[in-house]
């Protein structure tokens, strides 16, 4: 999967969760500084990306912005 289809859909998954438009998420986009995302936001974003790319995402990995979801799950899906 390239890394702009796993954008579009992490994309869509944040903006669902936070109910924002999908054009108030970016790759440079922080979850809690630009989205006002508080840790049960986060969590839930991170358990719906986790189901949704069947990866696991531990709470020490550096996850701050759309890039860094974008990125980890490259990676490791």
């Amino acid at each position: 999967m390239t890394n702009d289809a796993i954008f579009t859909k992490v994309q869509a998954i944040i903006a669902d969760q936070l109910d924002k438009e999908p054009a108030a998420v970016q790759l440079t986009t922080d979850l809690k500084n630009d989205l006002a995302a508080d840790s049960l936001d986060v969590f839930e974003i991170i358990n719906e990306i986790e189901d949704e790319f069947d990866v696991t995402i531990e709470a020490d990995d550096p996850i701050n912005t759309v890039a860094d979801l974008v990125d980890y799950i490259g990676k490791t899906a």
